[in-house]
């Protein structure tokens, strides 16, 4: 064998080596989901005058009698200024999200027994009404408590100093039923029965106590007092985590997860976080060891009467003083197919935006240590690096979940009714990194398969020569044709089974992204994964011909497959079926799926590829572009009369995208930064509660701040924000026009950004930037460690860029075709 291998090199014959043999991942899914229990829970009115439905079953939601599987997100109307509201709930919804929840304050709302400030940003019934005529249903959570990282957790003070609280104390639940009463009256036409948009009311948060009214008790009283005020809705939600209280049959629990714990104790990074486990065997925390189960809570002994919900899946996370996490977008947006592929049929964040407290009227409403409080948070931020900021502005997470939202408004329909089937092969527990993470939900032959190769800040390993057999009621289902590696940090959602209007896609190795009209041709707009091959098979019946613009099309086994597909905006894949109808499949890449919008133009949805914030208003598509003022987009189908307050110019193609491009005015803003004093030596951080940790300092040490003046030259305006971007080291910075705090962070390592349009008024004077040192000794987690941060310091406070970067608005006409 040697001297023959020796003959053929020396001869030119080049020899390949064998390949390796490839890992075939293996999941049953036979077992067909038994029909929904219906009737098992105890909802409110769930027909609207005009005969819309919103019910549920033990599974899955319903609208007009159809699965519903909504993206919902937390917008936290007392937090962001009024004259925001609209356009901010424009960005949301043009984001993929279809409900809006939110807390309602009472300690905001009723800061002195018995007088109740609904005006100006805190306005329930004109922020819920704006969320109705923007086409966005409402999740109501008026607690009482509600947390939030709030004073008290939302209980005003006169109620905390006078009685027991967050029990069936006669005393307390008068004033609460007081409180209802007047949310009830706020929302009065508005709920779902009446044809408004509220379809939800959360009961009460984080509750687990039990004893003498509390437990059950306690949550049946508030439902209870809620009906009382008129609060008649279609669906009642308590937080299902911590072993909270969830009463059967009265209310639905909802779960949450956190890429990490900022309220958490330790200093040092936290193990792989539960959120990127699947739940296959509890709805409230990953399965690491099916040999051993966790103990059940409330919410899972009812698992199989209630749908599995989630209201606080983090959108980002706060920065709190003892940890202060930065989170990477694949942070959370890998929790999507881990949650997903869990059996999840509401998604839900918490903050999907971010918000901030109103100076000075609120000033002193965040949770904190010296009041007894479990956190200490900023005294105003409140950003939570969510998708959208405290000022509105896009966060670079947002590109990664928006197509994840687009595929569950687009196919979340079929999603719903899918079971959830656990592989052969799950994680062996918490510090597992090898084994693979990832399931399968289908009805009868048809599904999506859910894999996550992320965890934050550890390295999955990456899974080499992986094909998938899916055993399905019809036989199984192997693919992809040749085995794909799949590397570290990959999510994805890849469908099996899946009907394209007529044409059967048997799989593809891209993840399904939405579905739109061109012209009368059904488009289906898939986005590929970086470093996986791209491959589509479609079956043969029905199928005239497949064509491809790039890669080749063979016919394999009854199928077409389609291999070696390059992705891109000229990536497209039309299937001709024998009824003479075509379908058209285009596969974006990962960067252009971050990039990918779907405003409606011309009377049509329409994708969209632009780096700029987009939403529309009204009849008006909005582009906001931060620090660029060349403006780039590309559409398809293309738009016959495209109109814009900035003159477009059409350039070539991108594929089958047209493509335009325009150039807003310049604008002139800079800003000028002149010390003002170096800091004082501050006292080592004061440990205590809970567990010995470390506390925000008090009051007097921040007379020991290092200060700089700040002179921002240039205007702001009302429509074009500007945003105020500092990179500081130290532990605390704060802004100042005169005495009145504008702003402030407890500093981790990333730029903070503070949006001048609404302090445009204190502009006129120079503005103080306050930075407290930070200690070497400080006991507090940051990612990159305080030693990094202070560079062998004793102490630090220092600034070492201040910039001022405008916002440029492109308006584009919304309007019908011409």
């Amino acid at each position: 064998m040697i001297s023959l291998r020796l003959a053929l090199v020396s001869a030119g014959v080049c020899l390949l080596a064998a390949a390796p043999p490839a890992t075939i991942l293996r999941v049953d899914a036979r077992e067909q989901p038994a029909p929904p229990e219906t009737g098992w829970l105890k909802m409110g009115t769930s027909t609207a005058p005009d005969g819309r439905t919103l019910t549920v079953n033990s599974r899955y939601l319903t609208r007009d009698s159809a699965p519903w599987l909504p993206v919902m997100g937390e917008f936290h109307f007392a937090r962001v200024p009024r004259a925001s509201w609209e356009e901010e709930l424009a960005k949301m919804k043009a984001a993929g999200v279809d409900i809006v929840s939110t807390y309602v304050f009472w300690n905001f709302t009723e800061k002195t027994p018995g007088r109740f400030d609904w005006s100006g940003d805190l306005d329930l019934r004109a922020f819920v009404t704006l969320c109705g005529r923007l086409g966005l249903d409402v999740f109501v959570r008026p607690g009482p408590w509600v947390h939030s990282e709030d004073r008290f957790g939302g209980l005003p003070d006169w109620v905390v100093h006078a009685m027991p609280t967050r029990e069936s104390d006669p005393e307390f639940l008068h004033y609460v039923a007081r409180w209802y009463d007047q949310v009830g009256a706020q929302l009065k036409g508005l709920l779902w029965k009446d044809g408004g948009p509220v379809i939800g009311v959360q009961l009460a948060n984080e509750y687990a106590a039990r004893g003498p009214e509390r437990g059950d008790q306690y949550i049946l009283d508030l439902k209870r007092l809620a009906l009382a005020a008129g609060l008649d809705v279609p669906l009642y939600t308590v937080t299902g985590w911590d072993n909270a209280v969830v009463p059967p049959h009265e209310v639905i629990p909802v779960e949450g997860g956190y890429a990490d714990e900022p309220w958490g104790l330790k200093t040092t990074e936290n193990p792989p976080s539960e959120v990127y486990a699947l739940r296959f065997q509890s709805r409230v925390r990953g399965t690491f060891d099916a040999a051993r189960p966790a103990p059940l809570s409330d919410a899972d002994r009812l698992a199989a009467h209630v749908p599995f919900f989630g209201a606080e899946f983090g959108g980002g996370v706060p920065t709190m003083y003892r940890r202060r996490p930065i989170l990477r977008p694949a942070d959370v947006a890998a929790m999507l197919p881990v949650q997903l592929g869990s059996g999840a049929n509401l998604y839900g964040y918490y903050m999907f935006h971010g918000g901030r407290i109103t100076p000075p009227r609120d000033v002193g409403m965040q949770e904190a240590t010296a009041i007894g409080g479990y956190n200490d948070l900023p005294m105003i931020d409140y950003d939570f690096q969510a998708p959208l900021g405290a000022y509105g502005q896009q966060h670079p997470v947002m590109g990664a979940l928006r197509p994840l939202h687009f595929f569950l408004n687009a196919f979340g329909s079929r999603l719903a009714p899918m079971a959830v089937h656990q592989p052969e092969v799950i994680s062996k527990g918490q510090e597992d990194l090898v084994t693979p993470r990832w399931s399968v939900r289908t009805l009868g032959t048809s599904g999506f398969l859910f894999f996550d190769n992320h965890v934050r800040q550890y390295a999955m390993a990456v899974q080499r020569n992986v094909r998938f057999a899916v055993e399905l009621p019809g036989g199984t289902l192997t693919f992809p044709s040749e085995p794909v590696t799949i590397p570290t940090d990959a999510y994805f959602i890849w469908p099996i089974g899946m009907d394209l209007s007529g044409a059967r896609l048997a799989w593809a190795t891209a993840q399904p992204v939405t579905e739109i009209e061109a012209g009368r041709v059904p488009v289906y707009v898939f986005m590929a994964q970086d470093g996986i091959p791209a491959e589509l098979a479609f079956d043969q019946v029905g199928v005239a011909r497949v064509t491809a613009s790039s890669g080749r099309v063979v016919r394999v086994d009854g199928r077409y497959l389609v291999r070696g597909v390059t992705p891109g905006a000229g990536a497209t894949v039309d299937v001709r079926l024998r009824s003479g109808k075509t379908v058209r499949v285009i596969v974006l890449t990962a960067a252009e799926g971050a990039e990918l919008t779907l405003p409606r133009l011309e009377g049509a949805r329409r994708l969209m590829l632009t780096s700029a914030q987009a939403f529309t208003d009204g009849d008006t598509l909005t582009l906001l572009s931060t620090g660029q003022p060349d403006i780039h987009l590309a559409v398809y189908p293309p738009l016959a009369h495209p109109a814009a307050d900035l003159s477009l110019t059409e350039g070539k193609p991108d594929g089958v995208f047209q493509v335009f491009d325009a150039h807003a005015a310049p604008r002139t803003l800079s800003v000028t930064v002149t010390p003002l004093r170096g800091a004082q030596p501050v006292p080592p951080l004061v440990l205590g509660a809970p567990q010995h940790t470390a506390h925000e300092p008090t009051p007097e040490v921040f007379g020991r701040s290092a200060a700089w003046t700040l002179t921002v030259h240039g205007s702001v305006d009302d429509r074009e924000d500007a945003f105020l971007r500092i990179y500081a080291r130290g532990d605390v910075a704060r802004l100042f026009s005169g005495v009145t705090m504008l702003d402030d962070q407890f500093l981790n390592g990333s730029v903070w950004e503070i949006g001048l349009k609404n302090a445009a008024g204190a502009l006129s004077a120079p503005l103080t930037l306050t930075i407290l040192p930070l200690r070497k000794d400080a006991p507090i987690y940051l990612d990159q460690g305080v030693e990094a941060m202070v560079q062998g310091r004793d102490q630090l406070a220092a600034v070492d860029s201040v910039t001022v970067v405008p916002q440029f608005r492109l308006d584009i006409a919304a309007g019908p075709a011409r």
